[in-house]
């Protein structure tokens, strides 16, 4: 079991937490796995709340074997299962928060997954994206199709994305599902609980993708939105998909910086040292689900320095 000792920060992300395993991707955490992760996690590291474990940093003066953890994007299971596990651990987390799908909204990605889960067909006509007619007859082929189509629509831009969204859903002969995010409610109560509430743009698009206004929107209009929900302005932000360079650009650094973020976190790999800006703070997934692959995948990224980032805040890294 790994029990590093260097005083550096790691951040770990979450998705999804389902009540039970998956069928249809049974390596995604659910509630028994996500129990057992968080067992080893408050047993080996000192698991803080975000906002004390970035002015540790700050100041320099993080404990030994110091993480956080994150959830991004608003899914309602990280409200229902999730947090009911956080607080038997004692563990306060940050949920990132893409605030325009809550109250029953739904996000591009599992809008294809939901589709291609619920559809009664055994096989899609795709031509449209250029991917022909598939079998979708068994789960491993549906499975298959999910991912391509993934890749498909998740670099359009929003209204071409709605656009392949809604054809999708035509092809499936599905209706859009309305039970996969949060609550406005649910997110007060998260607050209430001690959690950390942060920012994700308001409808998780790949930033980068976006003219210079249109990202503006995104990033302010949430950070607004969610202010209006809590009754306080979040502190933290998460950029969707989160590669520095190809989800988002120096440009959307700058913004986080000018809404009036004090910290904003990537999906670079690597942990949090003295070499990391502040507006493009490392974190990873340890997709590993078993205890002892889990603890090595841990202590790799834990000792992982210099994470990708674009040094695009001006005023540094501290």
């Amino acid at each position: 079991m790994f029990c590093g000792q260097a005083t550096r920060l790691s951040a770990l992300i979450f998705h999804r937490v389902f009540p039970v395993q998956d069928p249809f991707y049974p390596s995604e955490v659910y509630a028994e796995k996500f129990d057992e992760l968080l067992s080893v996690l408050v047993r080996c590291f000192n698991v803080l709340p975000v906002g004390e474990a970035i002015a540790l940093w700050r100041d320099g003066r993080l404990p030994p074997r110091a993480l956080v953890i994150t959830f991004d994007d608003g899914y309602a299971d990280n409200f229902t299962v999730a947090y009911p596990i956080l607080r038997k651990h004692g563990v306060e987390a940050a949920f990132f928060i893409a605030s325009g799908y809550l109250d029953g909204g739904v996000m591009f990605n599992d809008l294809v997954i939901e589709s291609l889960r619920r559809t009664q067909l055994d096989e899609i006509d795709l031509g449209w994206l250029g991917l022909g007619r598939l079998s979708i007859a068994d789960l491993p082929r549906r499975r298959s199709v999910t991912n391509e189509v993934l890749l498909k629509v998740k670099y359009l831009s929003l209204r071409e994305r709605e656009e392949a969204l809604a054809r999708l859903m035509s092809e499936a002969r599905v209706d859009r599902p309305v039970d996969l995010m949060m609550s406005s409610e649910q997110l007060r109560a998260l607050r209430d609980g001690g959690m950390e509430i942060g920012g994700h743009t308001m409808n998780h698009p790949i930033l980068a993708v976006l003219d210079d206004q249109a990202a503006e929107d995104e990033i302010v209009a949430n950070r607004a939105h969610l202010t209006q929900i809590l009754g306080h302005s979040p502190r933290f932000f998460a950029y969707p998909n989160g590669k520095p360079g190809m989800d988002y650009l120096a440009r959307d650094v700058r913004i986080v910086r000018r809404a009036g973020y004090e910290a904003a976190f990537t999906t670079s790999s690597g942990s949090i040292g003295k070499e990391s800006d502040r507006f493009e703070l490392p974190r990873f997934t340890p997709w590993e689900r078993t205890p002892t692959r889990f603890s090595l995948r841990l202590a790799q990224n834990f000792l992982r320095v210099n994470a990708q980032q674009l040094n695009a805040s001006v005023m540094g890294a501290i």
